[in-house]
């Protein structure tokens, strides 16, 4: 089974919203019992909590339930998944800090807009102090970046 966990700094927007539509994207390639995601938050601030009820909104909007509750990373994730996606250079600048304590570590680093063939040095943006139409945009960079993710660990895990 290969694991793969989104990250993003509280789990309530970007890093829930990639693995909704990531789950879909590998349940639409009938991947479900080769492929499973999870997503954490770089602090706990918001433990517990569902996502953010925009990013539920827009996810629904395009047939995606986000039913996650949001959950901190830690050292324990390196050791348990295959990849790890950051959604911004923060993001990946606390990864690797982590990263640097774990010494069993089997994960392989990305930053999610690795992916993204048009924008593959930008961040996913944090559309929580944006209106309605930031999470739009966060949800289109997501779809596109999650499925290019999955043709890549699809090709090197054949």
């Amino acid at each position: 089974m290969i694991k793969v966990l989104f990250v993003c700094l509280g789990n309530i927007c970007r890093s829930p919203m990639a693995e909704g539509v990531f789950k879909k994207q590998v349940e639409d390639a009938d991947l479900t019992d080769q492929i499973e995601c999870d997503s954490a938050g770089i602090i706990g601030y918001h433990a517990g909590e569902l996502p953010d009820k925009r990013m539920r909104r827009t996810a629904s909007s395009h047939g995606i339930t986000l039913t996650h509750h949001s959950r901190q990373l830690s050292p324990a994730d390196f050791e348990k998944f295959d990849y790890i996606l950051g959604m911004d250079e923060n993001n990946m600048k606390a990864i690797r800090q982590m990263e640097k304590s774990v010494t069993n570590k089997k994960a392989k680093v990305f930053k999610m807009r690795e992916f993204d063939e048009q924008e593959s040095s930008k961040d996913v943006e944090d559309p929580y102090y944006q209106g309605d139409d930031g999470f739009e945009i966060c949800y289109q960079v997501l779809r596109t970046s999650t499925q290019n993710f999955l043709d890549f660990i699809v090709e090197e895990n054949s």
